[in-house]
C-alpha cells in the first residue's frame, strides 16, 4: 500500500541509510530510477520493472564495502541497464566490493575481472572471467543443445545451389563446439552449385545474453 516515496525512506533505512542522508540523495535516487511521475503512486500498482528500478536506484545510493547485486539486468529497459552496469562500475573503481549475481554473460565479462561459478550451491570454478563464461557456455551447451559443432546436408539437384555443410572453427582452424569469447571464431560454409546463380550467405548469431547479430556475405 506504500507509495515509491514511502519505500524508499522504509527500504533506506532497512538498508542502514539514515533520515538525512536519504533526504539528501532523494533527488538523485528518484532521478536514476526514472519512475519519478510515479513516486507518489502505491507500488502495487508498479510493473516488476518500475518496482527493480526503485530497489536498485536506493541500493546503489548506499556507500557499503560490499555491494551484493542479484539479477538485476533481467528486468528493465536496455537505458536503464546501461546505467546499472556504469553505476556498479563506479562503485568498484571507488575501492569497494561488488558481488554481481547474474547469468548475463555479456554484462559480466564487462564488468568483471575475476568470476565465481557455481552449481548445486557450491563453487565449482572461480578463475579469470573468460575462463570461467567458456566454463559455463561449455556446461550449458553440453546440458542443453546436441553438442553440434558441424552439420551436413545432401546435394538438391533441383535447386540452383544448396548448402553442402556447415563448421564452427577456432582461430586455429580446429572445429569446436563450445566457443572462446575472446578469442576470434570461423564459420565455414560448404555449398553446391548446381547452374550459374548468384550465391549470397547470411548467418544470424544469437549469444548467450540474447543479443542478435547478423552477418552478410
Amino acid at each position: 500500500e506504500l507509495t515509491g516515496r514511502e519505500n524508499l525512506y522504509l527500504n533506506g533505512a532497512l538498508l542502514g541509510m539514515k533520515s538525512d542522508e536519504i533526504d539528501r540523495k532523494f533527488d538523485e535516487i528518484v532521478d536514476f530510477s526514472g519512475i519519478g511521475r510515479f513516486i507518489d503512486t502505491p507500488v502495487k500498482r508498479y510493473s516488476s520493472g518500475m518496482y527493480v528500478r526503485l530497489a536498485f536506484s536506493i541500493a546503489a545510493h548506499l556507500e557499503p564495502d560490499i555491494l551484493l547485486i542479484d539479477e538485476v539486468l533481467a528486468v528493465g529497459d536496455i537505458e536503464f541497464q546501461r546505467k546499472c552496469l556504469g553505476k556498479m562500475d563506479e562503485v568498484a573503481k571507488g575501492g569497494r566490493t561488488v558481488l554481481f549475481v547474474s547469468h548475463n554473460m555479456g554484462s559480466i565479462g564487462r564488468l568483471c575481472k575475476t568470476a565465481i561459478l557455481l552449481e548445486g550451491g557450491r563453487i565449482r570454478q572461480q578463475d579469470d572471467v573468460n575462463k570461467v563464461i567458456t566454463q559455463y557456455v561449455k556446461s550449458s551447451a553440453n546440458n542443453t543443445s546436441n553438442g553440434i559443432g558441424s552439420a551436413n546436408f545432401s546435394n538438391d539437384l533441383e535447386k540452383e545451389a544448396c548448402i553442402k555443410s556447415i563448421r564452427v572453427l577456432d582461430d586455429e582452424g580446429k572445429e569446436k563446439i563450445v566457443l572462446d569469447q575472446s578469442k576470434p571464431f570461423m564459420i565455414e560454409v560448404t555449398f553446391y552449385v548446381n547452374e550459374q546463380a548468384k550465391v549470397y550467405a547470411s548467418v544470424t548469431l544469437s549469444t548467450v545474453d540474447e543479443t542478435v547479430r547478423i552477418l552478410n556475405s
